[in-house]
């Protein structure tokens, strides 16, 4: 498989994962990830469905990324402003279908599988390199025009967006939960994790990758010894 198709394939997938699994973090009813509580507190005050209501948020927000920093574009952004929303709808639905009545223990082993889910599924749509959606984008641009490190700008707009949705309606535990703490300051080395392991073995060869973390492990020693 060319270097390209391996890189789409990796994008279509990281997206449809991620999808899937904000369907079980929704079925689980522990809370959202901050995007999430934001979206679905909008949901409340709108007269259609969640996937219609992703589509609108993101094209928005792709105007605005668009004149701000067009490069930040790309394939995985479209896939990701098209097909989540209705991913997310559509895999709940069929969670509720097939476990109608899910006691808690069962709720809590979903969400924890959830969480490893969405975490492989960004590793693939990140090492696929085709556009970052458009809240992702926002923190990066924010970044690079200096405002602050991205981890205290992507802290910040998930504040905003947990915030935000929250004041319009969304549901504390069930929407705003635990779930949106973990998703919010734990996610970064799950998804390390499935990315040295998974997404860049995928991408690179076993080699090369194995290459790669060692190369990225060095580098950040010697940033340390510096500081």
């Amino acid at each position: 498989m060319s270097e390209m198709k391996k890189r789409i394939l990796m994008t279509v997938l990281g997206v449809l994962i991620c999808g899937f699994s904000v369907g079980m973090f929704k079925f689980s009813a522990f809370g959202l990830d901050p995007f999430q509580v934001f979206a679905h507190g909008v949901a409340r005050h709108v007269p259609f469905g969640f996937g219609t209501l992703y589509v609108i948020i993101n094209a928005i927000m792709l105007v605005v990324i668009f004149f701000l920093d067009k490069t930040k574009i790309g394939l995985g952004t479209l896939i990701n402003l098209f097909l989540l929303g209705y991913v997310v709808e559509y895999s709940e639905m069929l969670f509720i279908y097939l476990i109608p009545d899910a006691n808690f223990g069962v709720r809590l082993v979903i969400l924890l599988i959830a969480i490893a889910v969405i975490c492989l599924g960004s590793a693939f749509y990140f090492t696929g390199n085709l556009g970052v959606s458009t809240y992702d984008a926002i923190a990066l641009i924010m970044a690079q025009k200096k405002i602050a490190k991205f981890q205290y700008c992507r802290i910040a707009t998930d504040l905003i967006c947990t915030v935000t949705g929250f004041l319009l309606g969304a549901k504390l535990v069930t929407e705003l939960g635990v779930a949106t703490v973990i998703t919010a300051f734990f996610m970064g080395p799950i998804i390390a994790f499935f990315n040295h392991t998974v997404a860049m073995p995928f991408r690179y060869g076993k080699e090369k990758a194995r290459e790669m973390v060692l190369l990225e492990q060095e580098n950040k020693h010697i940033k340390s010894e510096k500081q």
